[in-house]
């Protein structure tokens, strides 16, 4: 593996790390502490300032206008699509029913690159993206009971949603993202979700407990904190860094990755225990990225051709 792919590998590993730490984060402040429009509006628009205010500092890309129209598409699927339902769905569903479906990426990427981007679906590539899926599910179904309630159906429809809108972003972002630095692809996306998320979200601050109470609570405004430049910021900075390096299906096999990383939070601050179920998990999930990563691409193929 080249030095350029071990760097995309580590992005999304990254990535995937602050994700998988972001839902029970997330849960903790949806919708006691802010409203989920509130919310994804708080993390567009802070993230456009950061972004913008970096972009100052490195050297400027021209934007063509066909480019800026992909970018606004990926902000509206990846961005207000993708970060609306999921907090939306919080509301109405656990995290582990958010994890369980979000295990379901890989095979929705893997479909739609192959319909859009003409990416093979080899035999090794189809068995990877199995065995990492049986893994996150096995680590899933053996750790908790699935959130009930009367909207319960809801809330895994908009989880649903999540998956297909992120699946789109990785699809459309992929050309793009070797055009331009991350830091172009991010102060755009951004400033287009900030104008379509603002007259959704911007009544419901002042519905916010977290921006309304009295005192403020310095432990909720430190999850908010973390919610808006890790895993909005920082996060969605990586994704880019990663395409550019390794395919799209590849990129969402590592989704199947967080609910590894939230199992192995939680028996390290003592809130789960070790178990064989969570071995055997981790195997099948990182097996299942060393196939998908060792499956050949197209440009692979043409070159045996």
């Amino acid at each position: 593996m080249t030095r350029e792919k071990w760097q995309g590998h580590i992005a999304i590993l990254m990535t995937n790390v602050i994700f998988g730490l972001n839902t029970p984060i997330a849960k903790t402040l949806v919708p006691e502490w802010i409203n989920p429009f509130a919310l994804t509006l708080v993390r567009m628009s802070s993230a456009t300032v950061i972004f913008w205010c970096i972009s100052l500092f490195i050297p400027r890309e021209k934007v063509s206008v066909k480019d800026l129209a992909i970018l606004f598409f990926a902000a509206l699927f990846g961005l207000i699509g993708a970060q609306l339902s999921f907090a939306v769905a919080l509301q109405y569903t656990s995290p582990v029913n958010i994890s369980l479906i979000a295990a379901m990426t890989p095979v929705i990427v893997m479909l739609m690159a192959a319909a859009f981007l003409k990416e093979p679906i080899t035999g090794k590539k189809a068995t990877g993206v199995f065995i990492g899926a049986c893994g996150a599910l096995l680590l899933i179904l053996q750790s908790s009971p699935a959130g009930g309630g009367p909207h319960n159906m809801l809330g895994n429809l908009l989880c649903i949603v999540n998956i297909v809108t992120y699946a789109t972003y990785l699809i459309i972002t992929r050309t793009i993202s070797q055009r331009y630095s991350p830091i172009t692809l991010m102060k755009w996306m951004f400033f287009f979700a900030t104008l379509i998320a603002f007259p959704l979200g911007f009544d419901k601050l002042s519905e916010s407990k977290i921006f309304t109470t009295p005192v403020l609570d310095l432990n909720a405004l430190l999850r908010l904190f973390y919610i808006v430049i890790m895993a909005t910021g920082v996060a969605y900075l990586l994704v880019p860094i990663a395409l550019k390096r390794i395919r799209p299906t590849t990129v969402s096999m590592y989704n199947n990755a967080q609910p590894i990383i939230a199992s192995i939070v939680a028996i390290l601050i003592g809130q789960d225990v070790f178990t064989w179920e969570k071995t055997v998990a981790a195997a099948l999930v990182f097996f299942g990225v060393y196939l998908v990563t060792q499956s050949k691409s197209r440009a692979d193929l043409e070159k045996q051709a």
